[in-house]
């Protein structure tokens, strides 16, 4: 070796592995996701309004029928995190959804609950200026969010069609931190928007009429900026859905066969004399409970009297419920009935309570016809 030609090596040694160094691609490591379904059972999920059969476990997936339209929501809230899941329809023209940041009850008169929905549309459902099957994101039933382009009202849409049709499997990332979510399809960023409220919520999977599968959804939690009070959803009551959205299962027919059946989401009640032949009893009673459900009306009537009625579970007369302020002829009410001891706080539309007498022991309670069809949705017990 010639003199000195080693040491000159040596010294060019630290700057070629700089360079080479250079020229390599800096990996990240993937960030740490866990698992929010453990493949096995519903564990660590709510069945907000649906049939025990509408969301089950199959061969390590979520499975929807459809039926009816509701949500599966998660049992704790999320402010910032990323979630990956995917998804399939398997059958051409399926509709679903993702909810984020997601309020644990359905909003008044709605099977969904108020959230930013993140679409999950085959594209057989057809188009429209309205929507895309692509990923599309939006507020509902209360929440809001500034959209990115392109979009059209409050709804932001994907700026490249990604998603892959019935029955291929299809991949969503949600980026959702400090008010801002994000929705990548496939790989590349789509949609999304910013200012969103409430920005800490529930993560649900949404019931509407499409067959889907759900597996591997994986979330992995960011650290807290610090979200009030007004930014979040409610926590969650325990609450039980007394109405399955399939059958009339928990209640009992009255003999006027046909006054009321089960249709999707809402219970419809045909018009008809207030007998209580014609009340639809449910098979529990009311103790020391509390209940809540929704109506309308489907019709003009002067009637401002709730279609629920009471009676003692060891015999009696009807107990009805006055005419109460703050009712809406036309539109949803939501009812809420609290019993304690000797009697019945009832409110409608978060309004004044009005006392009702009441006798000791269980209390029946069922559904009255009214002068005009009825809809009744979200029967609720705690």
């Amino acid at each position: 070796m010639i003199p000195g030609l080693r040491s000159s090596c040596l010294a060019l040694v630290p700057i070629l592995c700089s360079v080479l160094l250079s020229a390599v691609p800096v990996l990240h490591a993937e960030p740490d996701f866990k698992p929010i379904f453990n493949g096995r059972d519903l564990r660590g999920w709510v069945n907000v309004n649906c049939a025990p059969e509408t969301f089950t476990v199959r061969d390590g997936m979520i499975h929807c029928d459809g039926i009816p339209t509701g949500a599966l929501r998660t049992e704790r809230q999320y402010e910032n995190f990323i979630l990956e899941l995917e998804w399939r329809h398997l059958k051409p023209g399926g509709n679903a959804g993702v909810f984020i940041w997601s309020g644990p009850m359905p909003a008044l008169g709605q099977p969904f609950l108020r959230a930013i929905e993140v679409q999950v549309l085959d594209h057989g459902y057809g188009k429209s200026d309205w929507f895309t099957t692509h990923g599309d994101i939006f507020p509902i039933h209360g929440s809001t969010m500034k959209p990115f382009s392109p979009n059209r009202g409050d709804r932001s849409f994907p700026k490249e069609s990604r998603s892959l049709g019935a029955p291929d499997w299809n991949l969503y990332r949600i980026v959702a931190t400090n008010g801002v979510i994000r929705l990548s399809v496939n790989g590349v960023e789509v949609s999304g928007g910013t200012d969103c409220h409430w920005r800490r919520g529930y993560i649900a999977l949404e019931s509407e009429g499409g067959i889907v599968d759900w597996r591997n959804l994986r979330l992995q939690e960011l650290p807290s900026t610090r979200v009030t009070a007004a930014d979040s959803a409610p926590d969650a009551q325990p609450w039980k859905s007394l109405y399955d959205g399939r059958s009339l299962r928990g209640w009992r027919v009255p003999a006027q066969a046909g006054s009321w059946k089960a249709s999707d989401w809402t219970l419809r009640g045909q018009a008809g004399p207030a007998s209580e032949e014609a009340v639809l009893w449910s098979n529990g009673t009311l103790q020391r409970d509390e209940l809540v459900f929704d109506w309308r009306w489907e019709g003009k009537t002067v009637d401002r009297v709730p279609p629920m009625v009471f009676r003692s579970a060891r015999g009696g007369g009807l107990i009805r419920i006055p005419a109460l302020a703050g009712l809406r002829a036309e539109g949803w009410n939501r009812l809420r009935v609290r019993r304690s001891g000797f009697e019945m706080k009832v409110s409608a539309n978060d309004g004044d309570e009005v006392l009702i007498e009441a006798p000791r022991g269980g209390l029946e309670f069922g559904f009255m016809p009214a002068a005009v069809p009825l809809q009744i949705s979200s029967i609720f017990r705690r």
